[in-house]
C-alpha cells in the first residue's frame, strides 16, 4: 500500500497527528497546513492509517471512563460534527470591546441615530433631520474580488475596503465586535465558549498572526499584546475560575501551563504543549477529585475549558509564606495640606472605610505616619483606644524611634486607630509649617514594612522641599511649546527612580496622591508608582470646602482602599515558537530580560508587551500565555493564568481584516508616551503621523486596484476605520498636545494615564463620548435588560451642537454638560432648579434630583458614566454655557477632536494630509 507522502503531489507532506487520528498535510514551501489532502491528490487508503495497537503505551496504564476515552481515539463530537457539517466552529470568538457587557449599550433597541423624535422635548426652533453618519460610499469592489480570487484566505476573514475620505467617523463602531478570532477546527480540547481569552484580559493588535517577520513588516501594523490580568469582576460577570486542589500540569521545557489548546496524545496518559509540541505527562492527581476522594472528571476541569484561571499554588511555588497585607499611611499635615482640607478628608475617609480594607484572616497590618518637615509617629498598643505621638525631626538619617507598635494588626488595634484617625486633623489644625519631607518619610515607611512587603500610599499637598528627595519648581513658561519641553516630563531627581527599585526589590509597592494648588512635579514622584507597580492620582488645586472636590477624592481614595491587591507578584508572558516578548510598557520594573516585577499588582491597570517574529512559524495558531505569580491580600498563593490563541496566516489581507483598532490605539499611546521621553514631544507626535502615514500606504499598494499610484481616495479596511481618528485624538490629548499652554503637571498626570488604563477606559479618553440629551430616544435613561439605556453618542464635532440643546460630553476623567445659550426655560428648570439660562452658573457643579422624569433621566446618565467603566475614577462634572468663560469652553470644546483647534487640524484636513503624504511618497 503507497504510504500518504508517496501519493502527494510534489511541495506536500503529511505527517500523522496522535491526537486526532489522522494526517496533517504540509506546503513546505509555505509551513502551511491542512486538514484534508491537497487537490489532485488520491485520497488516503484506510489501511494506512496507524491502528490503536501499533502507538507506543505508557507503562502504566489508567483507565477512563467510555466519555473520556472518545476523546482520545477520535470518536464524533456532536459540536465538532456541527462545524463538519458547514455549522461555526465552538471556538469561534467575537467579544465587543473589552468583552463588557457594560459597553454594550441598547443604543440600536430605538433604532434611533441622530433621528427627529416623534414628541420634541425641549426645543426652540424645531428639529432639523440630521445625517446619519456610517453610510459609506463604497470605492471599490475590492472585497468581491478578493473573495472571487481567493486572496481573502482559507480561514474566512473577509477584507472590507473604505474611503476615509467619504467615510466619517462613527462612534458606535467603537462598540462592536473586534475582528473575528477564527482557529482551525478541533483547536480546543473542549467546546466551551470561554476557551479563548476575553478581550478584556488579553488582546492581540492583530488576530491572524503573520507566518513571517517580512510579511509583519510588508502591512507596517505592530505585532502587540494588550493585557489587563486584574481586571475587575462586576455583580454581572462570572469570576475567574480557581483550581483549589494544587493539581498543576506545566510544560517540561517551556513551562507553560496546561490550558484548552494543548492536545491529549497516549491514549491520555500524556499531552503535548501547544507551544514547543513537548510531550509531558498528565499528573497522577489530574484526574482525582480531592474535595469527594473519588475519580474526577477529567473534562471538567476549569484550565480544560476556560483561557483564564487562577491556581492555587503549592509551597513550591513560594519562597516564605504568603505575606499578609501591608498598608502604610503617609499623611502631609503641613500648613497647605491643613488648610485645603485633605487631611481632614483622607482621615474621614479613611475612617469609613476600615471595614473595606481586606482582612480575611484579620492578618492586615497597617501604620500611619504623618510630616511636614518633621516626622510623626503613631505608637499604638493593643487591645488599647489610645496612641502616642513619637516626633522625629532629624530626617538625614532616618530612622524609627520604636523597634513596634508603629505596624498594628488592624483588628487587634481598631478601637486606637479609630481614635487617631477621628482627631489626626486636629492634631495639626494650628500647624503653620510649610514644606514636605516626602523623602524621608518614604524611606520611615519602606523601612516600617520592607521585612514584610506591602502599599505605601502616600497623600501629599505640596511640593518636597525637604531632606532626601528635595525638590524646586522647574516649571518655566517661557519653555513650554518648545523642543526643551519634554525635559520637565523627566524625573528631576534620581532618588525616586533608586528608592522604587530598593521597594521593587523588597515587595513595597508605591500609590501618589497628589493635592497641590501649585506645581508639585508629578513626573519625578510617578516614577515611584511607575516602577512598583502602584498607581497616580492628582487633584489640582484640591479644596475640600468644594464638595464635589471632596465627594471626587473620597469616593476614589475609598475604592483604593476596598481593591484586592495581588502582592509580591512576577509576571511572564509565554508564546508559541519562533515569537519573543521584545518590549514591555506599563507600571513594574523588569527584573530578567522577561520577567516583569510588581510589587502590588492593582486592579484594572493595563501592560502592553510588544511582540517580535523571529523565525518563521509554522503551526496553524499560535499562543499566548500570560502566568502572574502572587500572593493574594487574603495570604494563599496563586497563579493567575490567561491564555489566547490566535491564528496564523500566510495572506496579508487577513492580517488587515484581523487588526483589532482599539488595541493598535493602546499600543500607540504607550508607544507616543516613550517617544515624548527619550526624544521630544514634537517627535512623538510626528512619529504617529509617519506610523499612520505607513499603514495606509502599506494598504494602499497591496490592497487597492491603485496600488503605488496616485490615488482620489484613501482606502483603508472597514475595521480600522476608527483608527486614524483614535490617533488624531491622541495627538490631541493633553499628554500629547502641541500647545504652549498645558501644566507640565496635567501634561504628566496625562501621561501616566495614557499608559496604564486598560483599553476600555482608554479608548473614550482618546475619543471621548459625546450625547445629545434634549431629544434623546423615551427609552434613554430609564432600566433596561442590561442596565439604564445610554443616547446614542455622536461624533465628536461641534457641527452638532444646536443653540437651544443639552450635551454630555466625557471622557473618563471629565464630564461636561454643555448648555446653549438658547436652552428654552422649561430645559433649565427641569434640569437645574432654576428660572432661566442667563441665572445658571457654569463650573464644576452636582446636578440637584428633581422630581420630574427628565431630571431623572439625565441624572442616570451621568450616574451611569460614572459607573460604566471600569477603574475607581470618579469624573467631575463642569456645567459649561456656550457663551460662559473661555477657558472652560475651550476646554470642553477641546473635546471634540473632529473640530480644528488652535494649530490641530479638524478630522477631514487630518485625512487630506495623510491621502497627500500616501500619494506624495509615491511621486
Amino acid at each position: 500500500m503507497a504510504t500518504p507522502a508517496e501519493q502527494l503531489p510534489p511541495g506536500w507532506s503529511a505527517e500523522w497527528d496522535q491526537a486526532h487520528q489522522r494526517y496533517i498535510f504540509i506546503e513546505t514551501a509555505t509551513g502551511r497546513t491542512q486538514w484534508e489532502p491537497p487537490e489532485l491528490a488520491p485520497p488516503v487508503p484506510i489501511d494506512d492509517l496507524p491502528s490503536a495497537g501499533t502507538q507506543s503505551h505508557h507503562t502504566k496504564r489508567r483507565q477512563y471512563a467510555a466519555g473520556q476515552t472518545q476523546a482520545y481515539y477520535g470518536a464524533p463530537d456532536p459540536a465538532a460534527a456541527g462545524y463538519a457539517a458547514g455549522g461555526p466552529p465552538p471556538q469561534l470568538f467575537t467579544p465587543g470591546l473589552a468583552g463588557d457587557s457594560q459597553l454594550q449599550q441598547q443604543q440600536a433597541q430605538s433604532g434611533y441615530y441622530g433621528q427627529q423624535p416623534q414628541q420634541p422635548e425641549y426645543a426652540d426652533g424645531g428639529y432639523g433631520q440630521q445625517p446619519v453618519y456610517g453610510q459609506q460610499q463604497p470605492i471599490t469592489n475590492l472585497a468581491d474580488q478578493f473573495s472571487q480570487l481567493n486572496v481573502a484566505g482559507q480561514k474566512g476573514l473577509r477584507l472590507q475596503t473604505t474611503n476615509l475620505l467619504t467615510s466619517p467617523p462613527d462612534p458606535r463602531e467603537l462598540q462592536q465586535s473586534l475582528p473575528e478570532i477564527i482557529l482551525p477546527p478541533n483547536t480546543t480540547l473542549t467546546t466551551s465558549p470561554f476557551s479563548n481569552a476575553d478581550p478584556s484580559y488579553q488582546r492581540s493588535t492583530i488576530n491572524a498572526i503573520p507566518t513571517t517577520h517580512a510579511l509583519l513588516n510588508k502591512a507596517k501594523l505592530p505585532l502587540a499584546l494588550v493585557i489587563t490580568p486584574y481586571r475587575s469582576v462586576k455583580e454581572d460577570e462570572e469570576p475567574v475560575p480557581l483550581v483549589a486542589d494544587t493539581v498543576i500540569a506545566r510544560c517540561r521545557r517551556c513551562r507553560t501551563y496546561i490550558n484548552p489548546f494543548v492536545q491529549f496524545i497516549d491514549n491520555g496518559n500524556r499531552w503535548r504543549c501547544c507551544m514547543c509540541s513537548m510531550s509531558n505527562e498528565v499528573p497522577q492527581l489530574f484526574d482525582w477529585d480531592q474535595q469527594r476522594n473519588q475519580p474526577g472528571d477529567r473534562w471538567a476541569r476549569a484550565e480544560l475549558n476556560y483561557s483564564v484561571v487562577e491556581f492555587v499554588a503549592p509551597t513550591e511555588y513560594m519562597v516564605r509564606p504568603p505575606q499578609p497585607a501591608v498598608y502604610v499611611f503617609l499623611i502631609d499635615v503641613s500648613h497647605t495640606a491643613i488648610q485645603s482640607g485633605m487631611v481632614a478628608t483622607a482621615t474621614r475617609t479613611l475612617l469609613e472605610n476600615l471595614d473595606r480594607i481586606p482582612n480575611e484572616g484579620n492578618r492586615t497590618k497597617v501604620s500611619i505616619l504623618a510630616f511636614d518637615t518633621s516626622l510623626y509617629f503613631f505608637s499604638i498598643q493593643p487591645e488599647s483606644t489610645e496612641s502616642t505621638m513619637l516626633v522625629v525631626s532629624d530626617i538625614d538619617d532616618v530612622f524609627l524611634p520604636k523597634p513596634n507598635d508603629l505596624l498594628v494588626n488592624l483588628t487587634e488595634s481598631r478601637a486606637a486607630l479609630e481614635a487617631l484617625l477621628g482627631k489626626l486633623n486636629d492634631m495639626f489644625a494650628e500647624n503653620h509649617v510649610v514644606g514636605s519631607a516626602l523623602g524621608p518619610a518614604l524611606q520611615v515607611g519602606f523601612k516600617l514594612m520592607s521585612p514584610i512587603g506591602g502599599k505605601i500610599i502616600a497623600l501629599t499637598a505640596s511640593l518636597p522641599s525637604v531632606g532626601a528627595g528635595a525638590l524646586k519648581s522647574r516649571e518655566d513658561p517661557k519653555i513650554l511649546g518648545t523642543a526643551k519641553e519634554s525635559t520637565l516630563l523627566q524625573a528631576a531627581s534620581p532618588f525616586y527612580k533608586t528608592f522604587a527599585i530598593e521597594c521593587s526589590r523588597a515587595q513595597v509597592s508605591v500609590d501618589m496622591f497628589l493635592f497641590s494648588s501649585s506645581y508639585q512635579d508629578v513626573a519625578t514622584l510617578a516614577c515611584l508608582p511607575h516602577y512598583t507597580s502602584g498607581q497616580t492620582y492628582f487633584y489640582p488645586a484640591f479644596n475640600a470646602s468644594r464638595s464635589e472636590d471632596a465627594i471626587k477624592f473620597a469616593h476614589e481614595f475609598g475604592g483604593v482602599l476596598a481593591m484586592p491587591i495581588m502582592l509580591e507578584a512576577v509576571m511572564r508572558v509565554r508564546a508559541s515558537r519562533g515569537l519573543r516578548m521584545s518590549s514591555f510598557h506599563g507600571n513594574f520594573f523588569v527584573r530578567s530580560t522577561d520577567l516583569l516585577a510588581m510589587p502590588a499588582v492593582p486592579q484594572d491597570q493595563g501592560y502592553v508587551i510588544e511582540v517580535q517574529i523571529e523565525e518563521t512559524v509554522t503551526a496553524p495558531f499560535v499562543v499566548f500565555q500570560t502566568a502572574v505569580l502572587h500572593t493574594t491580600c487574603y495570604g494563599e498563593r496563586r497563579i493567575r493564568v490567561v491564555t489566547s490563541a490566535v491564528p496564523t496566516t500566510t495572506s496579508l489581507s487577513e492580517v488587515f481584516a484581523s487588526a483589532d483598532q482599539v488595541a493598535l490605539a493602546t499600543y500607540f499611546a504607550n508607544k507616543a508616551v516613550e517617544k515624548s521621553l527619550t526624544h521630544k514631544l514634537e517627535d512623538s507626535r510626528d512619529a504617529l503621523y509617519t506610523r499612520m502615514v505607513d499603514i495606509l500606504t502599506a494598504y494602499k499598494s497591496s490592497m487597492t486596484a491603485a496600488g503605488s499610484g496616485a490615488s482620489a481616495q484613501l482606502a483603508l479596511c472597514e475595521n480600522m476605520k476608527m483608527l486614524p481618528v483614535l490617533i488624531l485624538g491622541l495627538v490631541k490629548n493633553v499628554g500629547i498636545r502641541q500647545s504652549a499652554q498645558i501644566p507640565p503637571d496635567l501634561r504628566a498626570y496625562a501621561q501616566a494615564l495614557l499608559t496604564t488604563l486598560p483599553s476600555q477606559s482608554l479608548i473614550p479618553y482618546l475619543y471621548p463620548s459625546f450625547y445629545s440629551l434634549h431629544n434623546m430616544p423615551p427609552e434613554c435613561g430609564t432600566v433596561g435588560e442590561q442596565g439604564i439605556i445610554m443616547p446614542p453618542p455622536l461624533p465628536l464635532t461641534s457641527e452638532r451642537l444646536e443653540r437651544h440643546g443639552l450635551y454630555l460630553i466625557e471622557d473618563g476623567q471629565t464630564m461636561f454638560l454643555w448648555v446653549g445659550r438658547d436652552a428654552v426655560p422649561q430645559l433649565i428648570m427641569d434640569v437645574f432648579n432654576l428660572p432661566s439660562y442667563e441665572v445658571l452658573r457654569g463650573g464644576k457643579s452636582t446636578l440637584p434630583s428633581l422630581d420630574n422624569p427628565f431630571s431623572e433621566r439625565v441624572n442616570a446618565i451621568v450616574q451611569k458614566t460614572r459607573e460604566m467603566r471600569r477603574g475607581v475614577y470618579y469624573p467631575h462634572l463642569y456645567i459649561v454655557k456656550e457663551d460662559g468663560e473661555p477657558p472652560l469652553r475651550l476646554w470642553a470644546l477641546s473635546n471634540l477632536i473632529q473640530d480644528r483647534a488652535d494649530v490641530l487640524p479638524s478630522y477631514q484636513q487630518y485625512i487630506n494630509q495623510l491621502k497627500d503624504r500616501v500619494n506624495g511618497a509615491n511621486y
